[in-house]
Formats: C-alpha cells, sequence, structure tokens
C-alpha cells in the first residue's frame, strides 16, 4: 500500500482569492468594517474552530455558528461546559458515516434546525445572485443571523469537491465574500468575489443529485423541546409521513370505525414498524462526577421541568384510553406486565439531544443503567452506568425524567411502581397529539369526528405540554417539507477530502 505523503497547507489560488492576512485583504476588511458589513464577523470570530475530520466541514461550520449565536445546546459538551462541538451534531446521520462520506445540504439544514436555530436553506436553484446579495448584507450587518455556504471548490481553483464554511462578512464596492474557511488546515479565511462564490453553488452534489446553496441561520425565538423532539437520523419520519398523508386517510373513511378505541386501535394496528423511532425523549447525558451524582440547581429545574411536561401528558384523556387498549393487549397476549407496548421501546436508545454521550462514538454501550437519588432528594433522579467507546469504559449519569407512578389497569401489583422514564405510550399520546389537526378530517362518523378531536385538541393542554406539542408538530412540517426528497434515493459518494 503506497504512503501518502503529508501536507502542511496548500497554498491558495490568488486570484479569484484574496489571502485575509494579505495587505489587500486587510485593506478590503477595513473598508467592509466601516461599511458595517462585518457586524457578524466578531462572534463568529470568538467562537471560530477548525473541522476535526476531513470531511466535517459541515458540522464545523454549523457548530461555529451556533455557539456564535449563543444558542444553548442545553447539554453538557465536557466538564460542566455547555457547549456545541462537532461530536454533538449526529442526531440527523451517524458521526461515523459522516466521516466516511461526508455530509448534506439538506442534513445540515436539519441538524440547525434540530439543535435550537431558525434555519431557511436556498438551493441554488430557488434563489438568484441578486437573493444571495441581499441576504449576505443583511446576515453580515447584524450579529443575529449568520450564512453558512455550501460550494464546490474547483470553481475558486481550490483542491477539493463539495465544501461548507461560514461567510464572515462583505464587501459593498468590490462585491466581495469573506468565507472563513473551517479547513484552516488547508486554506486561510480568503475574500472571494461574490459571483464567483454564487457559481461555485450553483453545482450539484452527487450525492443527491440536488443543487448546492446557502442557508440563513439565526436564533429560534420558541424555546427548545423540553421531553420529547424528533429523531430524523433514519428513514422512521418518512415512512410516517407516508403513513399520515396516504395510508391514515384511507384508514379512517372505514365505516366500522364508531368510536374511538376502535379507531385507535385501527391506528395503532396500522402504523408503521419503526414508528417508535420517531418520538424520542430528551435525557441530558454527561460524564460520571466523582463525587456522586450531584444535580447543580439549574440540573435539578431542568430535570424538573421533564417530570412535569412527562405528568402532564399522563393526565390527558387521550393518554389513559391509550393505556388501556395497550394494556389489553397484553393481557390477551399473555405478555408480562414489565414488557412495554406494541411500539419500539422508546427507552432503548439514547435520543438525538444526548446522543454521543461523551465526545465520540460508541462502539458498543452498556445499557443496564442503575437509578440512584441524586443529593438525598427523592424528586431528582440521575441513572448512573457506563458506556464503552474503543474498549475504554466511562463510568456516566443520565438525568431522566420520572413519573410519580404508573397508571395501569393491567395489573393491579403496578399502582406503586415508579417509572423512570417515558413510556411508547407516552410517546404514541405524544405522536397523536403533534400531528396536524388536518389529520383527523377524513373520518366519516361525524359523532365520532367531534369526540376524537376534542381529544387531541391543545385547546385545553397546560402551557409547557403545550409548547411541546407545537415544538414537535413544526419539526414533523419542517422535515416533510425541507428534507423528503434528500431521503428518498441518496448515493454515498466518499469524500475527497475537504
Amino acid at each position: 500500500m503506497a504512503t501518502v505523503a503529508s501536507l502542511y497547507r496548500r497554498v491558495l489560488p490568488s486570484p479569484p482569492a484574496v489571502d485575509f492576512t494579505s495587505p489587500d485583504g486587510k485593506r478590503l476588511f477595513s473598508e467592509a468594517l466601516e461599511g458595517g458589513t462585518m457586524e457578524g464577523f466578531f462572534s463568529l470570530a470568538s467562537c471560530f474552530q477548525t473541522q476535526s475530520e476531513p470531511a466535517f466541514c459541515g458540522l464545523a461550520s454549523l457548530a461555529v455558528v451556533l455557539n456564535a449565536l449563543a444558542i444553548d445546546p442545553g447539554r453538557r459538551w465536557k466538564g460542566p461546559w455547555r457547549w456545541f462541538d462537532e461530536s454533538m451534531l449526529d442526531c440527523c446521520e451517524p458521526l461515523d458515516k459522516i466521516k466516511a462520506h461526508g455530509i448534506t445540504f439538506g442534513k445540515v439544514a436539519c441538524l440547525a434546525h434540530c439543535s435550537g436555530a431558525d434555519v431557511r436553506p436556498f438551493r441554488a436553484n430557488q434563489v438568484t445572485v441578486d437573493d444571495l446579495r441581499r441576504h449576505l448584507i443583511h446576515c453580515t450587518s447584524s450579529r443575529d443571523c449568520h450564512l453558512i455556504a455550501s460550494y464546490h471548490r474547483r470553481h475558486l481553483k481550490q483542491t477539493g469537491t463539495g465544501h461548507f464554511s461560514p461567510i464572515g462578512g462583505y464587501h459593498a464596492g468590490q462585491d466581495m465574500a469573506l468565507i472563513l474557511d473551517v479547513a484552516c488546515f488547508k486554506y486561510p479565511p480568503h475574500w472571494v468575489p461574490l459571483a464567483l462564490l454564487w457559481e461555485a453553488m450553483n453545482t450539484i452534489d452527487e450525492s443527491t443529485g440536488l443543487l448546492r446553496g446557502f442557508m440563513l441561520i439565526s436564533s429560534h425565538n420558541a424555546a427548545p423541546s423540553a421531553l420529547y423532539t424528533v429523531s430524523c437520523r433514519d428513514e422512521s419520519w418518512i415512512s410516517m409521513a407516508r403513513y399520515c398523508v396516504k395510508n391514515l386517510p384511507d384508514l379512517l373513511k372505514a365505516e366500522s370505525l364508531d368510536n374511538v378505541p376502535t379507531l385507535l386501535s385501527h391506528v395503532i394496528d396500522s402504523l408503521p414498524a419503526n414508528a417508535g423511532s420517531l418520538i424520542k425523549w430528551v435525557v441530558e447525558v454527561r460524564r460520571k462526577d466523582e463525587d456522586g451524582p450531584c444535580l447543580s440547581k439549574e440540573e435539578k429545574e431542568r430535570l424538573f421541568v421533564k417530570e412535569n411536561v412527562l405528568q402532564q401528558v399522563r393526565d390527558t384523556k387521550l393518554f389513559m384510553i391509550v393505556h388501556d387498549l395497550q394494556c389489553a393487549r397484553i393481557q390477551c397476549c399473555n405478555r408480562s406486565s414489565s414488557s412495554e407496548d406494541s411500539i419500539t421501546r422508546i427507552a432503548a436508545s439514547v435520543c438525538c439531544q444526548g446522543a454521543a454521550m461523551l465526545s465520540g462514538n460508541l462502539a458498543s454501550r452498556k445499557t443496564c443503567f442503575q437509578g440512584v437519588q441524586a443529593n438525598g432528594d427523592g424528586a431528582n433522579t440521575v441513572n448512573s452506568g457506563s458506556v464503552v467507546s474503543e474498549g475504554n469504559e466511562q463510568g456516566v449519569d443520565m438525568l431522566l425524567p420520572m413519573s410519580p407512578c404508573s397508571m395501569s389497569s393491567c395489573n393491579s401489583n403496578l399502582d406503586n411502581e415508579i417509572i423512570k422514564y417515558p413510556s411508547s405510550t407516552d410517546a404514541l399520546t405524544v405522536l397523536l397529539l403533534a400531528l396536524h389537526p388536518s389529520t383527523w378530517l377524513g373520518i366519516i362518523n361525524e359523532r365520532l369526528k367531534a369526540e376524537f378531536q376534542t381529544l387531541v385538541s391543545t385547546d385545553n393542554l397546560p402551557d409547557v405540554l403545550k409548547f411541546e406539542i407545537f415544538h414537535l408538530r413544526r419539526q414533523l412540517c419542517y422535515l416533510k417539507t425541507c428534507k423528503e426528497k434528500e431521503y428518498e434515493d441518496p448515493v454515498p459518494v466518499p469524500p475527497s477530502g475537504p
């Protein structure tokens, strides 16, 4: 096997680029700063980082922008610090897959959305260079919005193929954009003509057959999900979208549906096999503290919110009906009362907001966690266990929502059972609430339609749960409208370098 020669950076092709640190680059910076189109540069520079892997340009670009926007990830990075890092951005695609094949435009936008940002993606066929210029001027004139460009290096006479980088500034007089290249080991930050950057964006990504483009990322006004979130790491969301659009409307037209339990039974029976992996519960995973699972005041407050949401789900009439149906199925099948429902057990894996449990890929995971009381407070529960990564075992703590008791009609002995995680019945209830209200308009029986619409209505839900449902509904809508084409037939293409 031939040995690949090592490299220390490359010479920046100039023209067309102008090195940021060159005399001309400094002049452009000074003039753009005076013109007011370098405002976003300082927050980006304060949080700038080099991509840690040749194919991690999309992850590094997004981590820089999320941190520049001061978006709180809501979970630890290392030690006590909450901070976005590439290793935490794996909810839409496993890190090992990104490392091998890179990441697509749509999935970077998806990651930004899942991380709590407001995202407006634009492919090159949806806008013009004038639109790009207008959006770039807006972003570089404020600190509240940043632009990530997806482009092909060949048009800038650079080596490599598809690449992502944040844009740090704009020079109106010479119509040039400042690329803050996250592959610092290869090229320094550099100015390029905006028209040329547009040409580099207006290229096809061979892995999807879709054009590249740019995305505007800003802080989202709404709070992030407290307990439930949509997983977009696999194709569960697209199968559910097809189910809701094609299968469910036909199912609801059945004349045999004359009461709520019958309707729900039909819905549950016809769910896609991977429906349970669509709605995940949010868990914070941290390295195990040396002094035991002590919770800070802030951690206690977040855990209290999670438990509050879980209890509010279980207080709904819809949950009671779904729970009774599931229990009846368990009894009918002579299954153990400790078995999970007909949907895949939600608590079997960590959700996307708690994934990448430490800071690297997990080759294997010990899933047997033992619950312990934190700080002697009965209301707070931390599950302590361990994970195995590349042969090394690391202790971890998981902050889990805990329902005060099991509401089971299956077995009277379970009345006081402690539930330390949301069950799949909880997740199914939340999914039904999160589906768009128009989903149920196809019910033929008018009386049943009115009764069921009352059950799934968010009008009388507590505010915390209502916000959670609306958050999930927005996620479902976003995935359906922005990413469906990209997930149909992706063709993995090994990256040739950053």
